[in-house]
């Protein structure tokens, strides 16, 4: 070409380059170290870990370096007999020498001596899971409750009912009254409204407080106090004006026809007033109640359980779903002293002890 180009790029010849063949590297002697027979094991103290091969270290891991002070000290079983009397006594000369010397720092500054109390033994917990608690007939659990009742002052009998779980909710109430066959044993204050003979029944009958025109006027003014009352009863004739004047301050105590303390028989209104026991469940559904004292007699106390249960039964719920007499109602009894154990009690020994009562009282 004539005209060639300037930019154009100039083609490099290539040159043939040859190498020359590694030679093979020739077979190795038999070295000391792969005879076993001319081996010698290496002196550990003249080389260093540096120089040593897989073989040396094997070695020397496994050699038995002996000296004369032992790196573990003696477990207890390993110690001889008089080497343990003798640590004891060193330990019962130190103990009363620190007891000397705190007897003479309590004489000289007249330190007020501290009784030491022993670290307290730890004891096994035992495992209730698989122990069935045993429920007891009723009179066998009122004797159980007299024989656990060991207070210096007459302790009351307790029953304690557990309801089922849907009395829990807030819309189904259950409250109720009853009168105790052979009373409480506590003493309850009642009031009555009442003028002529029915106040002279009133008092015959027992009533804390009795009046009218006056009874009255002592609330509102504030000379009567409230707190000193549980019951009051009154004729109908002075309601209107109980309502009108003292109703906000007597609050729940308000006499209503309803529960029987509005009435014109005031003699047995006074007397039931005395025996007259209240219940209702708590937010738990538990009904918690007073049912006499340890001192009554164990037919006494067991006919007082019987009245109970049977108001119990009477105060069901309507809105309860459908359930028989007992089951899906009650599901456990318990009674108990004011400061004594609890026991359960079954429920077909409170049915019986109900029915009884049903009895007694359509006779």
């Amino acid at each position: 070409n004539p005209n060639p180009n300037p930019n154009r790029p100039q083609s490099v010849s290539v040159q043939p380059v040859s190498y020359p063949i590694k030679p093979k590297d020739p077979s190795p002697s038999p070295s000391p170290a792969q005879n076993p027979a001319n081996h010698e094991r290496p002196d550990p103290d003249t080389q260093t870990p540096q120089t040593w091969s897989r073989e040396d270290v094997r070695f020397v891991r496994d050699f038995n370096v002996s000296s004369g002070v032992n790196r573990v000290a003696p477990l207890p079983e390993d110690k001889s007999e008089e080497d343990v009397n003798r640590t004891n006594e060193e330990m019962e000369a130190e103990r009363r020498k620190i007891e000397a010397d705190n007897r003479v720092m309590r004489r000289v500054f007249r330190v007020e001596e501290h009784q030491t109390v022993p670290f307290p033994t730890l004891l096994q917990r035992q495992n209730t899971k698989g122990v069935q608690k045993v429920v007891h007939d009723l009179k066998e659990a009122v004797q159980l409750v007299k024989a656990n009742a060991k207070r210096n002052f007459d302790e009351t009998l307790e029953a304690h009912v557990k309801l089922a779980v849907d009395l829990r909710r807030t819309d189904l109430k259950l409250t109720g009254s009853l009168s105790l066959p052979h009373g409480s044993g506590k003493a309850l204050r009642v009031a009555v409204f009442a003028e002529g003979t029915a106040a002279d029944e009133a008092r015959a009958a027992g009533a804390d407080l009795v009046g009218g025109e006056d009874l009255i006027e002592g609330i509102k003014n504030g000379s009567i106090n409230i707190k000193d009352i549980d019951k009051c009863i009154a004729m109908p004739q002075l309601m209107p004006r109980i309502g009108k004047e003292i109703s906000k301050k007597l609050n729940r105590l308000t006499p209503n026809a309803r529960d029987g303390s509005v009435t014109t028989d005031i003699l047995r209104a006074v007397k039931e007033a005395k025996k007259n026991v209240t219940f209702k469940k708590d937010k738990s559904a538990i009904v918690h109640v007073g049912l006499g004292k340890v001192s009554f007699t164990e037919e006494a106390l067991c006919e007082n359980v019987g009245a109970f249960v049977n108001a119990l039964l009477l105060a069901k719920p309507a809105g309860l779903k459908k359930s028989s007499k007992y089951a899906g109602y009650v599901t456990t009894f318990h009674i108990c002293s004011t400061m004594g154990p609890s026991f359960p009690v079954s429920i077909q020994s409170l049915s019986i002890a109900a029915d009884r009562y049903t009895k007694l009282q359509m006779r």
